[in-house]
């Protein structure tokens, strides 16, 4: 079968495209691409970079989940690969790129427990049917077992430390207990993956462990950390009653780095794709493969090298030094659902109610830390679902062929000006919002914690709605600040803010972000697909070496002799995939079933489209000034009506918004009042060698550039004002826990007086 025309995605077109020329820092290289994979609760997704970070090909499938019992989730791995396997063909056929010319493969996943037969290698049942061995995956949100979790964090052990204080209830030893008290025959027969490790397991058949599933979700503490020297606790292990995971070295988790085990940082080579899976995927055996991480931490990676270089600003246009420790001070909020934050330090700081930290999980040497907000994208579809306003809020905003969020920032705009109000924050300044709806993970760690709406009237109209929709994004904003703050005083140093996910489009979320944090928010050029983005580049950091040595010797590298050895072998073997593989080929953009899958040729609207206009709409170098960083996202707003199918698709992937193409003159001044560092250094310093600096070096050198949203000047009504409901906001939080505890005192009063008559 002949490989697709490679009109979009030659060298040639790529030399001559005007977005090339314009947008990127680095000229064309030989074609050499890299995959990424992503799976989430929902579906697996994957896309295929090219060497300046441009996305060519990107495909969606969902995935199931099952729950036969209340609490209990499970999924199927066999069904995940799958997937993957035919979202990766997708974008290699919708790209029109050799899959000899994909040099390296990246995963990300959540962090979900995986179960496998230790002698077969097959999957192995979790329950609660024990008989379904195609069910071996206890979703990370499953809750079977909290009498599990209540017993290992009354162990009180050194190793909860690191995780918080306390292990979740969605971390897996609790669910490795669990199994061992349930499952027939126990655990002696199963070894365990988190998913990120299972996936590059599955593609390389290395039994090698990454530190960031390890260290963030199974309790491994590394070498040198409370005197670590295997880096799993015997005594600990011992004490909740799990002597089968201390044997023969703690083989069921992966055994001792060094002795019996391998264990990896984010993109560390874990070995070339085999046989069977680079037939699977329709790649060869000489793409090599990066050690994974979960889901949210590829977010990090996909966003936090963002440059957002600013005119008239000359301490924001330095040059890198190359140092991974750059990173440090950059807050990755990886927004979608729930909203996690990241991290990452040179030195341990510990915050109640954050998880971690935790060491070497992204690099040598560094620690991470994770926050998180329970419901943030889930919390604004919850206030629309649970309002009497929000049929006619859907009617209209159909009929206006604007999004329901568009059509509430556009109510808000109306409110604002018939009543002659300053600003839409004064709109909503007597509606005090408390969104804890479904418990709070940070910052004080309170799963008990509820919702709770100050200002409510008998009002049934989308008005009420579009004022209630503020209100629970004043929340959102004023909880990232309250996480900031507790960070801070933990010891982080935090300059601003890099977000990513759909929320990114509301520029009336962003603005309030900017204004109650007082940092500024940084928007990635890719919005929905930062987090697959981020495992792409662990494939480019794991196959560097290989890339270097390729376009060196121009194409003429020991790869290059055995991928050409070996031609008429993977034709053979690609008719046979066709002809015999249970792996699905990928449909025709014009017969795939929408419900189950979908793709996006991102060459054909990124290389080929370069003079119709690409400068126009990807120029996302320029900060936003005065009148585009408003509440509701100035007249971006309006580009979000467009016709074009193929101007959505693109802008699908960085802003919605226009960008203004003159910075205001007064952007100078509110930059030096906000005492930040330079994000992107101007003198090449001489950086101290780490690995994570190749990480590091990648992420710079394909990330592209982002939009920034500063913050108001401190004196600025609306910054006055959200901090004096700031107050109130915290009165709401701490007073909650207060009332809970009164009420409590009084009903064990009253059971102990039951008792006695």
């Amino acid at each position: 079968m002949p490989l697709p025309n490679k009109s979009h995605t030659s060298l040639a077109s790529r030399k001559s495209s005007f977005f090339n020329a314009h947008q990127l820092a680095n000229p064309p290289q030989p074609d050499v691409y890299y995959v990424g994979v992503d799976v989430g609760t929902g579906s697996a997704r994957a896309c295929l970079i090219d060497t300046n970070g441009i996305i060519l090909g990107l495909s969606e499938r969902p995935i199931k989940r099952h729950e036969l019992k209340p609490n209990f989730i499970t999924q199927n791995s066999t069904e995940i690969w799958n997937s993957i396997c035919y979202c990766v063909k997708n974008c290699l056929r919708d790209s029109g790129v050799d899959p000899s010319e994909v040099f390296g493969i990246g995963f990300d996943a959540t962090c979900s427990l995986v179960a496998i037969n230790k002698d077969s290698d097959e999957p192995q049942a979790v329950g609660p049917d024990f008989s379904d061995h195609k069910e071996n995956i206890i979703l990370w949100m499953d809750h079977r077992a909290p009498d599990e979790t209540n017993e290992i964090n009354a162990t009180g052990d050194k190793a909860l430390k690191y995780v918080g204080g306390q292990m979740s209830i969605e971390m897996e030893l609790p669910k490795i207990k669990w199994l061992k008290h349930n499952a027939p025959g126990g655990i002696d027969s199963m070894v365990f993956f988190d998913l990120p490790d299972f996936l590059t397991h599955r593609a390389t058949k290395s039994n090698a462990r990454s530190y960031n599933s390890t260290v963030c979700k199974q309790g491994f503490v590394p070498f040198g950390v409370e005197g670590s020297t295997t880096g799993w606790s015997k005594e600990f292990l011992e004490s909740v009653d799990l002597h089968e995971l201390v044997a023969n070295d703690f083989e069921k988790l992966g055994g001792i780095p060094g002795k019996n085990g391998d264990f990896k940082s984010a993109g560390e080579i874990v070995g070339k794709l085999s046989a069977q899976a680079a037939e699977e995927l329709g790649l060869t055996t000489e793409c090599i493969v990066g050690s994974g991480v979960i889901d949210a931490y590829a977010g990090w990676i996909g966003t936090v090298a963002g440059k957002v270089d600013i005119p008239n600003a000359p301490e924001f246009s330095e040059e890198s030094n190359g140092s991974i420790s750059n990173s440090c001070g950059r807050l990755a909020a990886v927004a979608g659902t729930s909203t996690c934050h990241i991290a990452m330090t040179k030195d341990a700081c510990f915050v109640k109610g954050v998880w971690g930290p935790y060491k070497d999980v992204m690099a040598p040497g560094y620690w991470l830390a994770e926050g998180g907000q329970s419901c943030t994208g889930a919390l604004l579809a919850h206030v629309l679902a649970i309002h009497p306003a929000n049929s006619e809020l859907a009617h209209l905003a159909e009929a206006s062929n604007l999004s329901k969020f568009d059509y509430l920032n556009l109510i808000l705009e109306t409110l604002t000006s018939d009543n002659k109000l300053r600003s839409v924050v004064s709109l909503a300044k007597h509606v005090f919002f408390y969104g804890d709806f479904h418990g709070n993970r940070s910052p004080i760690a309170d799963p008990r914690m509820r919702a709770s709406i100050i200002g409510q009237s008998m009002d049934s109209s989308v008005n009420d709605l579009a004022v209630q929709y503020f209100g629970a994004c004043e929340f959102i904003a004023q909880q990232t600040r309250q996480i900031v703050e507790e960070m801070e005083k933990g010891g982080h140093e935090i300059d601003c803010v890099y977000m990513s996910g759909g929320q990114c489009r509301n520029g009336l979320l962003m603005r309030l972000l900017a204004d109650c944090t007082g940092k500024p928010i940084i928007i990635p050029r890719y919005i929905d697909a930062a987090v697959v983005f981020g495992s792409a580049l662990l494939g480019a950091v794991a196959s560097k070496d290989s890339v270097d040595e390729h376009i060196k010797l121009r194409g003429r590298s020991r790869r290059s002799s055995i991928l050409k050895s070996q031609t008429s072998l993977n034709n053979l073997t690609s008719t046979h995939s066709r002809q015999t593989s249970d792996y699905e080929e990928p449909h025709s953009p014009y017969t795939a079933p929408t419900a189950t899958t979908s793709s996006t040729n991102m060459s054909t609207l990124v290389y080929a489209s370069g003079h119709a206009g690409s400068h126009h709409q990807m120029n996302t170098m320029t900060p936003l000034g005065e009148e585009q960083a408003d509440y509701f996202g100035g007249e971006g707003q309006k580009n979000q009506d467009s016709d074009s199918d193929e101007e959505e698709q693109t802008l699908s992937f960085g802003s919605k918004q226009n960008v203004q193409q003159d910075v205001q003159k007064g952007i100078h001044n509110k930059l030096q009042g906000l005492n930040l560092k330079p994000l992107t250094p101007s003198k090449a310093k001489k950086a101290e060698s780490n690995p994570g600096d190749k990480l590091w070096k990648i992420m710079e050198n394909m990330t592209g550039p982002g939009r920034v949203i500063l913050p108001s000047d401190e004196q600025h009504p609306d910054r006055k004002l959200l901090n004096a409901k700031y107050k109130i906001f915290l009165e709401q939080c701490y007073k909650q826990q207060e009332y809970r505890n009164l009420v409590d005192q009084v009903e064990e009063e009253n059971l102990k007086s039951l008792k006695k008559h």
